[in-house]
């Protein structure tokens, strides 16, 4: 600071007259003082105007980003605490009509597989793609897909479970790809097509740099052979103390996203030989709730002891409804508006044993509860617009449907926190920037 003065000093012609002021202050000369003393109010005036040009640079950043950081949070509404209680509860609401929906087209989103692309595969009826879900006090917040493009920049992405998380992630990826204007930057990693079977599939959003991947375990825990010894009627057998094999692939992610459940019926276990075995012992007598509370339970050990929930994200979806005629999973009638009665629809024992299990865990998992919303909608499944009308689904949901509501609602969270993290790095940018002036002052 002081040789910048003393530079402007030379410039302007006054280092002549302080050095000659400082010579004659020792011969008491009134005129040189006069021009010391002129000199010295001048750095003065020079260092104030610094000073308080300084501050208005500063200020005017300060009152330029912090109005944004409210209104960033403001977007979503509530903080994630209120997600299940408070003045706003996201699961509890109506269905309302919306033509700016639908969020994308799946006909032109190539992971959005054929089968549950409704549109394409001939549903002539499209007011069920206009349906906005709407929480009693507030709203979902929109989807800005830029804000959540950067938001997963250098991020992963995990959805493990069953076809219902497969149609999940595929939303999401729709969902992403309407803000990216290169295609082609959005890619399957392996170069592989979606598959029902299909083990893994990743995609990779190049530039953001993040992915979007789904493993495929629809019941967590291990499936394996049976144990020796078994009655002739055991085939295989549910390990319900151990999580699936590909576990350890999950771990190293930023967002992971589970759901189980549709899976656990008499026709996936009993019915072709696969009971449940806990240890070295099979358990012949007991029921699938039960089996499901015990394998739930292992799996939240499992992200106690393996997962640094400090940088992941865990969520759990609740159970999706289904809307078939009856048990036999063979008469399904698609209708063409949202119910106004569940029938029971919006209550699952399955749910229920999430949520339980949820609250009980040491570390944070956020319960996506999207059983009650999702029973209204028995106009938004497959029916016979898939890509094998000969059998019809009451199970899956068409794309763009209601599985990007989940989507909204999963990103609403992660927004909450990424929007408080912005906050305070910019509010310690502008303190430091402050810090800085004051010293060089």
């Amino acid at each position: 600071m002081v040789d910048k003065m003393s530079n402007l000093s030379k410039n302007m012609g006054f280092n002549k007259s302080v050095s000659f002021g400082r010579r004659a202050l020792s011969s008491g000369s009134p005129r040189v003082s006069r021009v010391g003393w002129i000199s010295r109010w001048y750095h003065v005036f020079i260092g104030i105007g610094f000073l308080v040009s300084s501050l208005v640079v500063i200020t005017a950043g300060y009152i330029h980003v912090l109005p944004a950081l409210p209104l960033s949070s403001h977007h979503n509404d509530v903080s994630k605490s209120s997600y299940s209680n408070g003045s706003c509860n996201m699961y509890e609401g109506n269905w309302i009509l919306d033509d700016s929906y639908p969020l994308y087209n799946a006909t032109e989103c190539p992971f959005a597989e054929k089968g549950f692309d409704c549109l394409g595969n001939g549903r002539v009826d499209q007011s069920y793609l206009k349906w906005r879900w709407k929480p009693m006090n507030c709203d979902v917040p929109k989807f800005d897909v830029q804000n959540v493009l950067e938001m997963l920049r250098s991020k992963r992405v995990v959805f493990v479970g069953d076809s219902m998380s497969r149609t999940q992630w595929e939303s999401l990826i729709c969902l992403l790809m309407s803000g990216v204007e290169d295609k082609r930057s959005v890619y399957e990693m392996n170069g592989n097509t979606i598959t029902k079977r299909i083990k893994y599939l990743g995609v990779r959003f190049s530039s953001f740099n993040f992915t979007v991947e789904f493993f495929r375990s629809v019941f967590l825990v291990q499936e394996g052979p049976m144990p020796k010894h078994s009655p002739k009627r055991v085939k295989s057998a549910l390990k319900l103390d151990v999580l699936d094999s590909i576990s350890s692939q999950w771990i190293d992610s930023d967002v992971l996203v589970f759901n189980t459940g549709h899976w656990w019926v008499p026709g996936k276990l009993f019915e072709i030989g696969c009971y449940f075995q806990v240890g070295n012992s099979l358990k012949l007598g007991m029921s699938i709730p039960t089996a499901f509370e015990v394998a739930l339970r292992t799996w939240a050990s499992w992200i106690e002891e393996n997962i640094d929930t400090n940088r992941t994200h865990v969520f759990f979806r609740t159970f999706e409804p289904s809307h078939w005629k009856d048990h036999t999973f063979k008469y399904c009638s698609v209708t063409d508006e949202p119910v106004n009665e569940t029938r029971g629809r919006e209550k699952s024992i399955f749910s229920d044993t999430i949520l339980e299990v949820a609250k009980n865990t040491k570390v944070p998992i956020n319960v996506l509860r999207i059983t009650s919303m999702s029973a209204f909608r028995s106009d938004a499944h497959v029916g016979k617009w898939s890509d094998n009308p000969s059998v019809p689904d009451c199970s899956h949901w068409c794309l763009p449907g209601v599985p990007d509501v989940w989507n909204q609602i999963l990103v609403s969270y992660l927004l909450t926190e990424y929007d408080s993290v912005v906050q305070r790095t910019r509010y310690h940018l502008v303190a430091s920037a402050l810090n800085q002036t004051r010293y060089h002052l």
